[in-house]
């Protein structure tokens, strides 16, 4: 068995392997235990600086 005949075999094993990947994002992000930190990490950018100081 050489490099090219095992070509097709890695190729598909790369489709499997970022499909299972993402699946696994998916299910991380979605998951309801998480809604809140990620509402609330969405809210980062409407929270109002506070002024710098002055030294």
């Amino acid at each position: 068995m050489d490099l090219v005949s095992l070509q097709p075999v890695f190729s598909t094993l790369w489709v499997v392997w970022f499909f299972v990947l993402f699946i696994g994002i998916l299910l991380r992000v979605l998951a309801p235990r998480r809604r809140q930190e990620f509402e609330q990490a969405g809210q980062i950018p409407f929270r109002e600086d506070l002024p710098a100081r002055r030294r």
